[in-house]
């Protein structure tokens, strides 16, 4: 299946990008990763950190798969409402979910300093507007389930949107805490930089068999080589034919995003906040570094991305018309477009934990619109519970055989 059709553009911001052999001889390592996006990416930083021998492998090349395709908003947000989740899984572990996300946003900072390249990292604060009079109510809900468990955030009148954007809508939240990144470039450089800390990197590298031996896992390749693990993390955007079966609970889905030539009038852009909508699917917009603008949306039921390229090209017409409708000063035109799949859960939380019948087997599959912040929620999850440590508190919550998803 491919993950996106159209023009991306993260992967033109960056020059000379590092290559990495295929995997042409056996080998033997604590880990074994499955995938070279950015689940794996941030597993493997966790992991060398911790002072395991670990091993990424990748059937395409490190970002060419959903990676590339990564609007790059990271937001503690959800698509689905904290009130909402809390209907669902109860007020306090919905609140402890979104803490975990919040705290992943920050971790993020953290480690987007650490790293030699600029991967055009900002601390951002998100526009969450009612796409309509209904959906004032269910803000206004929202707004009070934020505060009651202290949650940044702040309430605006359709008075205050209009006296800082050319725009108004019935009501918004504006929440504090969340950030943008140019997500390509964050993981080209995350994986450098675990290279040089341990990783060995093997692109062109396709794992065809996983089996179990004396309490060890071996991976066979395309190729024939065996890796040898005593631990193995799928961090790859679909779920794997090793569970198939079990995770039926998820959707593919597809997408649509556009990137504009840089704007003559960005400035007019307040705060540069990052913008969504609470109608569904939503519309979300964030701007770039060099002052373009990035929009997304227009999710359909269908799992393969849009190959035909006049049919695409309708579709993001209308996400121009979006960019125009808020802001009719931003006329650069669309420059770059692109239609992907991506994962959505039944109860909205991604898979993140062991296998609950295979020991030694873990998985990164952060479903949903927050893809970047569950993978480093995942990698905190996944490295304690490879190291025996106590369990991460919100791992319960969104482990594989969690209760919520058996009612989905």
């Amino acid at each position: 299946m491919e993950h996106h059709y159209g023009h991306l553009y993260w992967p033109t911001t960056l020059e000379g990008k590092t290559g990495y052999p295929a995997l042409e001889h056996n080998l033997r390592c604590d880990v074994a990763i499955i995938g070279g996006g950015m689940s794996g990416a941030i597993c493997a930083h966790a992991l060398v950190q911790a002072g395991l021998t670990t091993v990424m492998l990748e059937r395409d090349e490190v970002c060419g798969g959903s990676t590339s395709a990564n609007t790059g908003l990271l937001q503690y947000a959800n698509d689905i409402m904290l009130h909402e989740l809390a209907e669902q899984i109860g007020e306090a572990e919905a609140a402890e979910f979104y803490s975990a996300c919040r705290m992943a946003v920050g971790q993020l900072h953290e480690l987007a300093a650490k790293l030699p390249t600029d991967i055009e990292f900002h601390s951002r604060s998100s526009l969450y507007y009612a796409s309509s009079e209904a959906d004032v109510a269910k803000l206004q809900r929202e707004y009070e389930a934020l505060r009651k468990h202290d949650f940044p955030v702040d309430y605006w009148t359709s008075e205050q949107i209009a006296a800082y954007y050319p725009f108004t809508r019935p009501a918004a939240l504006l929440m504090h805490g969340d950030a943008e990144v140019n997500p390509y470039r964050f993981v080209r450089s995350i994986t450098e930089d675990n290279v040089k800390h341990g990783l060995a990197v093997y692109e062109h590298t396709e794992v065809i068999r996983h089996r179990s031996e004396d309490g060890r896992h071996l991976l066979e390749t395309k190729s024939g080589a065996i890796v040898e693990a005593n631990h193995v993390i799928y961090a790859i955007g679909y779920e794997p034919e090793e569970l198939r079966g079990q995770l039926i609970k998820a959707d593919i889905n597809r997408s649509y995003a556009a990137v504009t030539a840089p704007q003559k009038h960005i400035e007019d852009w307040h705060a540069r906040h990052m913008i969504w909508e609470t109608a569904r699917p939503y519309l979300y917009m964030r701007t770039t570094q060099d002052g373009r603008i990035v929009v997304g949306g227009l999710d359909e039921h269908q799992a393969e991305p849009l190959a035909d390229d006049e049919a695409r090209a309708r579709r993001i017409a209308k996400l121009e018309r979006a960019i125009r409708e808020l802001f009719p000063m931003m006329d650069s035109p669309i420059e770059y477009e692109w239609s992907a799949a991506f994962g959505e859960s039944r109860d909205n939380l991604p898979f993140i934990g062991s296998d609950p019948a295979w020991p030694g087997v873990y998985y990164c599959l952060g479903y949903g619109g927050n893809g970047t912040v569950y993978s480093m929620l995942a990698a905190g999850i996944v490295r304690d519970l490879i190291l025996g440590k106590t369990p991460h508190p919100v791992s319960r919550i969104i482990r594989l055989d969690r209760p919520s998803l058996a009612r989905a």
